[in-house]
């Protein structure tokens, strides 16, 4: 291969909201999903920088997220950003560019197009080999399941853009779901009952700050319950700014549908599960991760519904990430694709 040729090692949850690289084991990156390109298709920030200009920008320069429910939308931006974010990788060498073995986390419900997009954009991004790993697959992986036991473990891991639900048995997937409605739904939930309700006009980066500080899937949280958010925005009909506090059961009657699809997922995915299986979830659990896994009371409403345990897992926004950097330790798992 040659004197100066040398191979690094980096693990990618490419996310609807966020994308998070890990190298060496560790977490390094952590940005969100967005890339900022001007008129002449060059980029200019990517990352945390491109979304603090999202939705502030003029005619001359676009931010683009890249991937919509999971997938990617946009090849060329998609490409763009994976580029960038890797550079934000100290590799520790500055004089040659290393080849990359990559593995990356992909939605279940992936097409073969999708897939094929996810490994073209990897390799014109600097990838030599790059591996695909089921993202809730690498999720039960990060939540320290052993996955090719003969035990069955299911998994909810709630992104922004797709709801991956699997159980998991001898290193397969037995039963999943694999739904469209994650944080973004619960997002665009909130800005449309603004407009309906309140007559305020939000952005998406406002009705996210909504979904942080009041977001609920119960309407009483009893003493958990967080302070009123005041909401500033332009009256939709008048174009006069008005302030409106939001309530965090406001919010939980808003997302409620959104709730109910990945409620019923779940259900369906349970009943195609066998009763060995079953049995070994009823004992064990079911854990939740991903950035929906931090929506308040969300395990509870899930319990009270489903009569099984839940259990929200340490970290659960960095649960793929871990995932698919523990397969990159071991390439020779049965579920890693090529």
């Amino acid at each position: 291969m040659g004197l100066f040729s040398f191979t690094q090692d980096v693990a990618i949850d490419l996310g609807t909201a966020n994308t998070i690289i890990s190298y060496n084991g560790k977490i390094v990156v952590d940005e969100p999903s967005v890339v900022a390109i001007d008129s002449s298709k060059k980029m200019i920030a990517v990352g945390e920088r491109a979304k603090q200009m999202h939705e502030k920008t003029n005619p001359n320069i676009n931010t683009i997220r890249p991937l919509r429910d999971g997938v990617i939308a946009d090849f060329y931006a998609c490409e763009m950003m994976m580029r960038g974010l890797i550079e934000k990788v100290n590799m520790g060498n500055k004089l040659f560019t290393p080849s990359l073995r990559m593995v990356i986390g992909v939605p279940y419900g992936s097409t073969e197009v999708e897939l094929r997009a996810v490994r073209d954009s990897a390799e014109h991004a600097g990838g030599r080999d790059v591996y695909l790993i089921y993202e809730p697959m690498a999720s039960a992986l990060g939540i320290g399941l052993d996955v090719l036991a003969p035990e069955g473990n299911m998994v909810v891991d709630i992104g922004g853009g797709s709801t991956e639900i699997a159980v998991i048995s001898l290193g397969g997937i037995v039963s999943n779901g694999s739904l469209r409605t994650a944080g973004d739904d619960f997002t665009a939930d909130i800005q449309e009952y603004m407009s309906r309700q309140h007559n305020v006009r939000v952005s998406e980066r406002m009705a996210e700050r909504i979904k942080i500080h009041v977001g609920s899937a119960l309407t009483d949280l009893g003493d958990e319950a967080p302070q009123d958010y005041i909401v500033h925005g332009p009256n939709r009909i008048t174009a006069m700014p008005i302030e409106v506090p939001v309530c965090y059961q406001e919010i939980a009657h808003c997302i409620d549908k959104s709730i109910m699809k990945i409620e019923n997922a779940i259900i369906s995915a349970l009943e195609a599960t066998p009763p060995e299986l079953y049995a070994d979830i009823v004992h064990n659990g079911i854990y939740l991760a991903g950035g929906g896994a931090l929506l308040r009371g969300l395990d509870k409403r899930l319990e009270n519904k489903i009569n099984i345990p839940f259990h929200i897992a340490e970290n659960p926004l960095y649960c793929v990430a871990k995932g698919t950097a523990l397969a990159l330790n071991d390439l020779n798992y049965p579920f890693l694709m090529r």
